[in-house]
């Protein structure tokens, strides 16, 4: 028995299957130490972001960087598989001498795993050969299971969460802004639902800091909608009630400071999960401040001193807007009304 082997094949094992238990089982944010799901995503996408920017044509940009995320969870379930297979793969050949049929090098151990894990026809002839391949079936039909389960609950979190972007368009705008937000509504006569929207805002952005930070890899799909992202969306609504709450006169904006809590703190959050700059600043010129204003004006809104609401929406926006353009240029969404890279709008 060679024990370096074998040792070295139940490490990596343990590993994977730590990454897997992590990743799947575990409904919170995890520890991102010595998973290689915690650290290929991120290096890939570093990459496929900087290619993907360096396209001139926006629809191929767009394009490309959307099919990052399927890219993505692809070859990672193809790691794990592959890496398993490696493990087992160690462990049958530091057993060789034991074992039978007897791998003649690393390749045979190799395939007689991958049968294992795969098929689960492989028949030892010894104790621990039978042992080791029962243990390499389990583990192959176990993963499976695992990750059509994870499968499902992503894609149903991707679901809800886009049904949200597109109403959140249909209010906002495409690409979304807090301004139009509440001018639409203001041309709509509609005013007096906004609190109930800022209520369910209220419970999706707690739903996204729930669900993606519980399965990182939702943050690299992409809306399947043209200019439309759900970080452009959370961030137009936490606009808007920052609008209200500072410049907006004869509303009430309960219900948009509790939203600006929330949505804070998913921003945050977020930012410190994937280790983004918190810099501070409100990230809105005086002047695009200024014909904000001139838009709610225009649209019946009562508003506020000038001087005094600009200095309220500073102290209030700069909670949050530094963290929601680090995840707007991280991710590279299309330029929206203040948040991300705004160089491309020709409004």
């Amino acid at each position: 028995m060679d024990a370096a082997f074998v040792i070295a094949g139940v490490l990596l094992v343990g590993l994977i299957l730590y990454d897997i238990f992590l990743a799947v089982l575990v409904p919170r944010p995890a520890s991102r130490f010595a998973r290689l799901s915690a650290r290929y995503v991120p290096f890939v996408w570093r990459y496929w972001r900087s290619i993907g920017l360096a396209l001139q044509d926006s629809n191929r940009r767009d394009a490309f960087l959307g099919i990052f995320a399927p890219f993505g969870v692809i070859s990672l379930l193809a790691l794990w598989e592959l890496f398993l297979i490696a493990g087992f793969a160690f462990m049958q050949f530091g057993l060789r001498d034991r074992g039978a049929p007897l791998p003649a090098d690393f390749g045979d151990a190799f395939y007689f795993a991958g049968r294992s894990f795969i098929f689960g026809d492989y028949a030892g002839t010894t104790m621990q050969a039978r042992l080791l391949s029962l243990a390499t079936g389990a583990t192959g039909l176990g993963t499976i299971a695992v990750v059509l389960t994870y499968l499902f609950l992503m894609f149903g979190a991707y679901q809800r969460r886009e049904v949200r972007v597109i109403m959140i368009d249909v209010r906002a705008g495409a690409p979304p802004s807090g301004v139009a937000f509440l001018v639409s509504h203001a041309e709509l006569n509609i005013r007096a639902d906004m609190p109930a929207a800022f209520i369910d805002m209220q419970a999706w952005s707690a739903e996204i800091l729930d669900t993606h930070l519980a399965y990182p890899m939702l943050f690299y799909f992409r809306s399947s909608h043209d200019h439309a992202s759900w970080i452009a969306a959370l961030g137009a609504v936490l606009d808007a009630a920052t609008l209200l709450v500072t410049t907006v006169a004869d509303e009430a904006g309960g219900q948009a400071a509790f939203l600006i809590d929330v949505g804070t703190h998913a921003m945050h959050d977020i930012a410190d999960y994937f280790g983004m700059p918190l810099d501070g600043g409100a990230g809105v010129e005086r002047a695009e401040f200024a014909a904000a204003r001139g838009r709610l004006a225009g649209a019946g809104y009562a508003l506020r001193d000038e001087e005094t609401s600009w200095k309220e929406f500073c102290r209030i926006r700069s909670r949050y807007a530094e963290s929601l353009n680090a995840i707007a240029r991280y991710w590279a969404i299309p330029p929206a009304q203040w948040i991300g890279d705004r160089s491309a709008l020709r409004h």
